[in-house]
């Protein structure tokens, strides 16, 4: 009986005892309960994550900044603050002003980068909308900065002429000109006004009345020129403005004017544009003070400080003062001066500075002489100094 031959075997075939390898592209996912709650939690981190980076928050970020010495020159060597018209005397030390750095106003800022800042020492968060006003605009901002560190430079000038004992007499001056309009270039910020067509003037509004008359009266209209006489960097000058359209006399000039003063004092600041504000009042004035007194009010120490200045000395608060506290810290200062409102926003800040409490200039200069001797004695009679 033949035995049918066995079949060759299939070499293609799958060994059914072997287990099949299925890419793991192809394999079913099977998920628990827990593994999606994981999954669901894991995706919305992160969407909260991109949310507080990404969006947009509501503030600004004030941080330290940097300093500037102001009894230092630049780099071709003149004075940072020069001073000129009255006697200058030799000076020792640093004197910083101290700044913040601030979130632009066409910069984003993401609620993480906020929180952190806000965690941080010497940092500072802010509404936006308080620190820059619905429809304030980059260029806008840069203006008002730079109207407002004019305005400061003018103020230290007058109030340390009058803590030096120099004389001091009361002009309209121009406060700003608008980039652009009928009295740019030919009037500055800075111009102590001493006649408009011809007519001396004693104050701003003089100056106002008068030509709210003349353009009412129709002795003057748009597109004619006006004739200012200036005195500038100690210089007489006659300069030729032009009227334009507007709603007031202030407009149709295109300045702000304002009640100014005329010293021997000329100051030149070679500060860099980029910092604006008022806060460096006090600080300028100290400097100016310092070159045109005889005696060395800082004796080589490094100082510090920061406020508002007006043209009678009165020191005012400012904004980020720990932030500017930080910044001389690291700068290397040994002594802050901080205006007297703004000591208990310094509460709680850790420092190795000696805070000094300013209300005015006269007390920052009887503080630095004051601090001279290391019993505090200032006149031969003993002194405690003010500190925050």
């Amino acid at each position: 009986m033949e035995t049918p031959e066995p079949e060759a075997p299939d070499l293609d075939a799958p060994d059914l005892e072997q287990p099949v390898r299925v890419p793991w592209w192809r394999r079913p996912i099977w998920m628990t309960p827990q593994s999606w709650t994981s999954l669901a939690a894991s995706i919305g981190f992160l969407c909260a994550v991109m949310v507080l980076a990404l969006v947009p928050a509501p503030y600004v970020v004030w941080a330290p900044g940097g300093t500037v010495d102001t009894l230092g020159h630049d780099a071709s060597g003149a004075p940072l603050v020069e001073v000129s018209g009255a006697e200058t005397h030799p000076v020792s030390g640093q004197l910083d002003l101290t700044t913040v750095s601030v979130t632009r106003v066409d910069s984003g800022l993401g609620f993480a980068p906020a929180f952190v800042a806000w965690l941080r020492r010497g940092f500072d968060t802010l509404d936006r909308d308080l620190y820059y006003p619905p429809g304030t605009t980059a260029e806008s901002s840069r203006q008002e900065r730079a109207a407002m560190m004019s305005q400061s430079q003018l103020s230290a000038r007058v109030a340390a002429a009058r803590a030096a004992g120099l004389p001091v007499s009361p002009h309209p001056m121009i406060a700003g000109v608008v980039v652009g309009g009928p009295s740019d270039p030919a009037l500055q910020p800075g111009d102590v006004v001493l006649s408009v067509a011809g007519q001396p003037v004693e104050d701003a509004d003089t100056v106002l009345v008068a030509l709210a008359a003349a353009l009412t009266e129709g002795d003057l209209g748009d597109g004619d020129e006006l004739d200012w006489q200036v005195r500038r960097d100690g210089e007489d000058l006659t300069v030729t403005t032009s009227v334009r359209a507007g709603d007031t006399v202030e407009d149709r000039l295109g300045v702000q004017l304002i009640d100014g003063f005329d010293t021997p004092l000329t100051v030149r600041y070679g500060i860099d544009e980029e910092i604006g504000g008022p806060s460096a009042g006090l600080v300028f004035s100290l400097a100016i003070y310092d070159v045109v007194t005889p005696g060395e009010l800082l004796a080589g120490r490094h100082v510090a400080g920061t406020g508002t200045i007006d043209t009678d000395g009165r020191v005012g608060a400012i904004g980020g003062i720990q932030s500017k506290v930080v910044a001389a810290e690291r700068a290397g200062a040994t002594i802050f001066l901080v205006p007297a409102d703004n000591c208990e926003d310094l509460a709680g800040l850790r420092t190795d500075l000696d805070l000094i409490r300013i209300a005015t200039l006269d007390e920052a200069i009887d503080a630095l002489t004051a601090l001279h001797d290391d019993n505090h004695l200032h006149d031969g009679n003993h002194q405690e100094v003010p500190r925050c």
